[in-house]
């Protein structure tokens, strides 16, 4: 979290929309000396903030860095809770890791975790995921709904229409989602998402929702091996997005959808997520921990569990699998 006087010159700036402001004025406005905001401005410089300064004019900001930090995402967020607390941190192992420890430690709701790198990124089944620095977004928040702990499933479905929407909105571009956790962008994936919870028998006391979001890379940036399965954002539109606005984009949707399923249920979150599938009505494979199903996708039920035909007219309900599309 910002230091106080460091978010009284960032709220400052922000207010002032592109405007000097004096040193002296800073200085009243934060509460302290005029050498402590030159101090501020100069770490602030060396984390790629850009000033203009001018004598007898002050100071204000001409170019913020892309990273994701609590001064850049708060200025312009267009929400009630998500994102009101924000922990920016420049490399962790694993965002989900210390927003599981926040919410222990009791967080408040809508507190998010983003990070520039993440060193020991996961996605589901403890696989890896690749999380450079300065290239995606790498993010958790914490969501507290009153509910009974078999309706977490949903939340991966929820993010998951959140997630895509603010693709089309930021970037133009159309992606689909890969039941459960997948975004793709022409077939190769551009987004996860893990939902992981902590909870009583009969409670939720928190989720936990992971975002990984492939924005800035070149095709050089990822590992051989995940070249031909992987994209980003960048690559499919051909230039460089903004992580600040791509947050948030999310953070909003994601506020949105879960307002909407908190008062009408998980029926309209359904028949978005459907229109956005890529897998309904085609021939995939679903392998999971007992064997694989081949079959035709016929949809999510209202526990968004996929369910396939088989070959035999069979029905199975599919709670965990990989799916590959035939």
């Amino acid at each position: 979290m910002q230091s106080p006087i460091r978010k009284k010159l960032m709220d400052a700036f922000t207010k002032a929309e592109g405007e000097f402001l004096s040193g002296q004025a800073l200085a009243d406005i934060a509460g302290c000396s005029r050498t402590a905001v030159w101090k501020h401005i100069e770490e602030l410089r060396k984390e790629g903030f850009e000033f203009e300064a001018v004598k007898k004019r002050g100071y204000r900001i001409v170019k913020t860095p892309d990273r994701g930090s609590e001064e850049q995402i708060k200025p312009g967020l267009k929400t009630r809770f998500i994102g009101k607390a924000i922990h920016y941190i420049e490399s962790v192992p694993s965002t989900q890791k210390i927003a599981h420890t926040l919410a222990q430690e009791g967080a408040e709701e809508g507190t998010a975790v983003i990070a520039d790198e993440q060193t020991e990124g996961r996605g589901r089944l403890l696989r890896s995921w690749h999380s450079p620095r300065g290239t995606g977004i790498w993010m958790s928040i914490i969501l507290k709904p009153q509910l009974p702990p078999q309706r977490a499933p949903q939340f991966t479905l929820i993010a998951a229409v959140a997630v895509v929407q603010a693709i089309e909105e930021v970037c133009g571009l159309s992606p689909e989602i890969k039941w459960p956790n997948d975004i793709l962008l022409n077939g190769r994936k551009v987004t996860g998402i893990l939902t992981e919870l902590q909870a009583e028998a009969d409670k939720i006391n928190s989720i936990i929702i992971g975002i990984g979001m492939n924005v800035n890379q070149k095709a050089e940036d990822f590992p051989k091996e995940l070249q031909s399965i992987a994209t980003s954002l960048a690559l499919e539109k051909e230039e460089k997005i903004s992580r600040v606005q791509l947050i948030q984009k999310v953070m909003e949707k994601l506020e949105m959808y879960y307002d909407l399923y908190m008062e009408k249920g998980f029926t309209p979150i359904k028949l978005l997520w459907e229109s956005y599938a890529v897998s309904i009505g085609r021939h995939i494979t679903a392998r999971t921990i007992t064997g694989s199903i081949h079959g035709k996708a016929l949809g999510i039920n209202e526990d968004g569990v996929l369910r396939i035909e088989d070959g035999a007219g069979t029905i199975h309900e599919v709670y965990s699998a990989d799916i590959e599309l035939n």
